[in-house]
């Protein structure tokens, strides 16, 4: 359903009280929610980019950057319910597409990678959550319902109802907890590494000074968890 720009406004505002607990007073709306105001922005100067007041819409949202620290392209698409939490150095490129209810942490960039002209930016489909400083860079989707963990750069696809983290992102989980602030629970990948290296020299240690059959099948299943390991690693 398509809603006036006074109603996806309204919406905008109501819509922190669902994402952020702290939130105690309408007067913190004004003050403590840059995210907020850039959206408000963008309401008004996406309207005017797409019926030709582009120099207008992009002088608004100059503005905007100023008062935010929030750079968002009125060119882009954005859809309802879209929170930007904290907010500070947040960018949404030119022909990015963002659909429902998706949460952006401070720092993101959805950005291009090409100067070439028509779609050069991401498309952040519902429900997506984005952590601080993460980068999703060219024309890839990000799947319904998934999670980029803070600091990532994404430079490929994500299936729906994943979590990627890394430098590049990979996806190392399917299957995601539906609590959009559960950031606590994502695979810690260098601890995962790092134990299994512990378990490794214990094993060879072990083996080193005694030779039996119980240890090399432990040796083989350690042996099939690195060859899993690198396979989730190289897709």
């Amino acid at each position: 359903m398509n809603l006036g720009l006074f109603s996806e406004i309204a919406e905008d505002f109501s819509n922190v009280y669902k994402n952020d607990p702290a939130i105690s007073s309408r007067i913190e709306l004004f003050f403590n929610y840059p995210g907020v105001w850039a959206i408000f922005w963008y309401r008004i100067s996406s309207r005017l980019y797409r019926k030709g007041f582009r120099s207008i819409a992009r002088i608004l949202m100059g503005f905007n950057q100023i008062l935010t620290n929030i750079d968002i392209h009125p060119g882009a698409t954005i859809g309802r319910r879209v929170f930007i939490d904290h907010g500070f150095g947040v960018v949404i490129g030119q022909t990015t597409v963002i659909e429902d209810d998706v949460l952006i942490y401070q720092g993101v960039t959805l950005g291009g990678v090409s100067l070439t002209p028509g779609k050069r930016h991401p498309t952040i489909k519902s429900g997506v959550v984005i952590g601080s400083g993460a980068k999703v860079l060219g024309n890839i989707t990000i799947g319904t319902n998934s999670k980029i963990g803070a600091n990532s750069v994404v430079v490929r696809e994500v299936p729906d109802n994943s979590t990627a983290i890394g430098i590049p992102a990979h996806v190392i989980q399917k299957g995601r907890d539906k609590d959009p602030f559960s950031h606590n629970k994502l695979p810690d990948i260098n601890k995962e590494m790092f134990e299994y290296l512990l378990r490794r020299v214990a094993v060879l240690e072990h083996y080193m000074v005694q030779d039996n059959t119980e240890i090399l099948e432990q040796d083989l299943q350690l042996e099939n968890i690195y060859e899993s390991f690198i396979k989730a690693m190289k897709n």
